[in-house]
């Protein structure tokens, strides 16, 4: 069996989901494709997000990768994102069936005779029911959340304040559908997008 890497099947899913960005932007709806999208203030990465109202993440796990981090992994995402796909090489697809909730949906990646990188839909993803407004809410950088805050005036004394306390205060303020909204609308906004750019803005 040929064994994929992470290198070969996020070339081929990157453009797998431009194809997907592209129906949504066809449709004239904003959307963005995100690499590497921190979480909880980049303790955490997911390889891809595709953000467009909804957030629907994409975690890679290639036949030479392990399999170690991915319940921690799915701790975090689940927190956050509304739907999640796992995208697994077939050696390993049979472990992680039982590492992931029956709402993950699972792509499995192979090399085809043509040496190309092909994906199987094992699995749809659906929606996520457990999803936790203060994580969601820290996918925004500080001044963001302040901002939000000032909006609406709740952010009296909070600019010095320590991130945190400006977090638990934005997810005490609005429903979580209303703030899902701001933050899928702020990081498709965001000029210069880096990945690099969450844990060096948010601040304390």
């Amino acid at each position: 069996m040929l064994l994929t890497n992470d290198t070969v099947i996020r070339k081929s899913l990157q453009t797998f989901l431009e194809k997907e960005l592209a129906g949504h932007q066809k449709h004239g709806y904003r959307a963005e494709i995100i690499e590497e999208l921190g979480v909880r203030h980049g303790t955490a990465r997911i390889d891809f997000a595709i953000v467009n109202g909804i957030m629907s993440g994409y975690e890679i796990k290639s036949d030479r990768d392990t399999l170690k981090r991915l319940p921690e992994q799915v701790k975090e995402f689940s927190s956050v994102f509304d739907e999640l796909t796992l995208v697994v090489g077939k050696r390993h697809l049979y472990h992680a069936i039982h590492l992931i909730p029956e709402w993950w949906g699972i792509m499995v990646a192979k090399i085809d005779t043509n040496d190309h990188i092909v994906f199987q839909t094992i699995r749809k993803a659906e929606r996520n029911k457990a999803q936790n407004i203060l994580s969601i809410a820290r996918l925004l950088w500080k001044e963001e959340a302040l901002q939000i805050l000032e909006e609406r005036n709740r952010a009296n004394g909070l600019r010095n304040k320590p991130r945190r306390l400006i977090y638990e205060k934005l997810a005490n303020t609005l429903d979580t559908e209303t703030l899902k909204q701001r933050v899928s609308s702020q990081l498709i906004s965001r000029a210069g997008w880096r990945s690099g750019q969450l844990l060096t803005s948010c601040g304390d």
